[in-house]
Parts: C-alpha cells; structure tokens; sequence
C-alpha cells in the first residue's frame, strides 16, 4: 500500500490518476488547514477531495488540523484539537467515516498515541528514518512503520501485492502470479496460495505432493479427489477423472457412482472453471463433460462445496458426507472473487461449516474440500508446507506459471517509474517522504 501525505495539489493532479491507471490502493493524509487555506504549496480542495474519497481504491486519514512539528511537545487541550478536530471536519466535508490518523513526521508517545485511540481512530500510521521497517514488524496498530520513498525499489520485491480487488463480471484470471498467504482466523492457522493457471496431476502411483509436482513446472499443488485403498499403489479415483498430465478420461466404477450425486463435479478449461453436482448418468463418460465445458481439460469430483456463490454451507448441504463435522486437518481448493484459483490446507483440525465460514471470510467466491485427513497435503516451489508425512496421494490440484503474469512487485515498479517523471527533482531522493 502507498501512502502520500499532506495532501498536495500533484496528489490529485498526478498521482490519483495512476493509482487509476494500475488499480493500486493509496491512503491520502490530510491537514484539514492546508485545504482550508489553500496557500504556500498547492493543496488538494475539498472538491477533489470529496473525488478521492468516493474511489474504493482511495483512502483518507487524519494528519492533525495544523500539522504541528512534534505532537509529544503539545499540552493536553491542544492535542486532542490537533487530533479530534481533524476527524470532524473530513467526516464533515467528507461525509465518510474516518477510521485511520497519520503522525506528522512520525513524532508520537504512548500520550499521544493514548489520545488517538480515544478519539476513536482504529490504527495510525508512522515513520522513522532510522528504523523503517514493514507494518507486521511494528509494536501495535497505533505504530505502523512505513518506508519513506527513498527506499521503495529495495522493499518492492519483498512485500505483499495484497488481496486483487473483486470482479464484478464473475469471471477468471489465470493471468497472475502465484504467490503464498499465511493466515490465522478464529484461531485457525491456514496457508493459501493464489495465482497461475489450475491445472490436475494424476500420477500412475501414489507419491508425496512434492514427487508428483517435481519437474512438471507446477509452482504449487494441493492432494486432490478421492482414491481406492485398495491397493498401497493404487491410482484409482472414486469417480471419473481427466488430466491434463495425460489428457484420458477415466470414467468412474459404476457400482459406486450414485453415492458421489450430488457432490460437485470440477470441470477445469484453459481459462474458465466449472463446480456442478455431479450426476451419475450424464458425467461419466467424456462426451457428457464436453457437454458441460466444450473446452475442458481437467475433470474429478470433490467432496462437498464449502463455499458457494460467496456463501459459506450450512451443516445440511453436507447432506451423509463422512466426518463431515468431525475436526480433521482439510485440504481445499477454489476460485476467489478475483476469479483466481486458489489451492490450500488448513495447520489445525477443523470441521467442513466453520472452515466454509472462514474461507468465505478471505474471499473464496467457491471452495470444493478435497481428500483430507491423513492425505491433506500442501507443496510450494517442490516442497511440503504440512509439519507432518501425509499419507501419499496419485491426484493434485496444481497451480502453473501463467504466460505473460505481471508480477505485483513488476506492477509496483512501473507505478514508481511514472511516479518519478512526475516527483520534482528535489525530492525523488529525500528519505522523510513517505
């Protein structure tokens, strides 16, 4: 996230239309005196302002009514007016509320800092030349290090791009690149990784995730569909299954089917993906999956939606799925409401409702649960993100390097080689502008 404080007149001017251009978040601090001024150096209006404001990508933080030097040098009374009144007059002009406040030159204490959260702010962002380090490394939400802008190409390839913002059309991208989120929710620790082009393995035994991604180009993979135990190395599934990785079709034993109705059936193409109920009689044989996605190229059943549509399951959709509700380790895997896939695995036992609830949380526009249990497995760049041996599985959920990805740090770099042209000269290389 960039940050540009002050509230210049080259803020609107320049910047807020990149921002436009590369669909990257920003928050704007203001000093509500410098707008109602207008002197000295160009400053936003409140036109312009109210603009900024009404953009999902913009947000607008509190940076005090005056922009005092130090706020640990100012008296009680005048404190909270730097503090308080600033809040009432964007959410005033504004009309929207203002949850965030930016220390001038990062001078705070925990007076100072006590203050801001009275006034009912949720966090606040802050500098230090000295020690400039990423926000997970600062003491509290009240401290939010920064990196002054001196420093930004030494910090882009490190950080995060953050969540892609949603769409609106329902559609996919297979167009990113993969990338690997760790998160905690309700007390349950979940890695997800995000990106590439989706894409099935069925091996011709049952191996480790990372044997049965090793030298196949795939960046990450998750176990899959279901298999028989009948044989240690069996590669047989419980239902059909179509691979990329061989491109056959295997329909699944008849004599089974009918207790897989119902479950969704995954139908993954060159650019789209499919989550129907699987229905006996029509998706068992090649022709029947062609039918539902012409250009399929990957097709298994999972065991049951999680999330569907952006909405977590309830326990009934889980209809006689064994252990349904039990607390297991869980594989998954699905779109999110940037349509990228997204493969994953959850570091603590969990049922299938809250962990339906937990995905729909981080964004899952649909999540199908995997073989899970002793099988759940997860592998980034060939090795295991699980601190245990699973049992060894013959089907993933691959996710491949996508042709012609932009990196997030590549779309960074190009949003601060324009940015540049803009900044004047006297200030491309000053480390106190954030």
């Amino acid at each position: 996230m960039l940050t540009f404080d002050d509230g210049y007149g080259g803020h609107f001017q320049h910047v807020y239309p990149l921002l436009k251009k590369y669909g990257y978040p920003a928050v704007f601090s203001i000093y509500t005196r410098k707008v109602d001024a207008q002197s000295g150096r160009s400053s936003v209006t409140w036109e312009q302002l109210q603009k900024m404001a009404a953009d999902p990508l913009i947000t607008i933080a509190s940076h005090t009514v005056s922009h005092p030097e130090n706020l640990t040098t100012l008296n009680d009374a005048d404190l909270k007016q730097e503090i308080e009144q600033s809040k009432r007059s964007l959410e005033s002009r504004l009309g929207i509320p203002i949850h965030y406040f930016t220390y001038p030159a990062g001078h705070s204490d925990e007076r100072v800092e006590a203050l801001v959260a009275e006034a009912g702010y949720r966090a606040a962002l802050s500098m230090d030349d000295a020690n400039e380090h990423f926000a997970n490394e600062s003491e509290n939400l009240l401290v939010l290090g920064r990196f002054g802008q001196s420093n930004l190409e030494k910090v882009v390839d490190l950080a995060w791009g953050g969540p892609p913002l949603p769409r609106s059309d329902g559609g996919f991208n297979f167009s990113s690149s993969v990338s690997q989120q760790k998160h905690t929710v309700d007390g349950i620790s979940l890695t997800l990784i995000a990106g590439g082009q989706p894409k099935t393995i069925h091996a011709d035994s049952r191996y480790q995730v990372p044997e049965i991604i090793a030298e196949t180009g795939a960046i990450a993979a998750v176990d899959g569909g279901f298999f028989s135990l009948k044989y240690l190395d069996s590669n047989v599934m419980i239902g059909p299954v179509m691979s990329s990785s061989h491109g056959l079709f295997i329909p699944g034993y008849r004599g089974e089917l009918g207790k897989l109705a119902g479950r969704p059936l995954i139908l993954i193409g060159a650019d789209a993906v499919k989550f129907m109920p699987f229905d006996p009689d029509k998706h068992n044989d090649l022709l029947g999956v062609v039918r539902e996605m012409e250009n399929v190229t990957d097709a298994f059943v999972g065991a049951a939606w999680l999330v569907k549509n952006s909405q977590a399951q309830p326990a009934e959709a889980f209809g006689t799925l064994f252990d349904f509700d039990a607390y297991r380790h869980r594989a998954f895997w699905g779109i999110n409401q940037a349509g990228q896939p997204v493969i994953g695995v959850t570091h603590d036992p969990i049922d299938s409702v809250s962990l339906g609830q937990i995905l729909a949380s981080l964004g899952f526009r649909d999540a199908v649960m995997l073989d899970s249990g002793a099988s759940t497995s997860l592998a980034y760049q060939e090795q295991s993100l699980v601190g245990y041996t699973p049992r060894p599985v013959p089907h993933v959920v691959a996710l491949f390097p996508p042709e012609n990805a932009a990196s997030a740090s590549a779309k960074t770099r190009n949003f601060l080689a324009e940015f540049q042209v803009w900044l004047p000269e006297s200030q491309q290389n000053s480390p106190s502008n954030p």
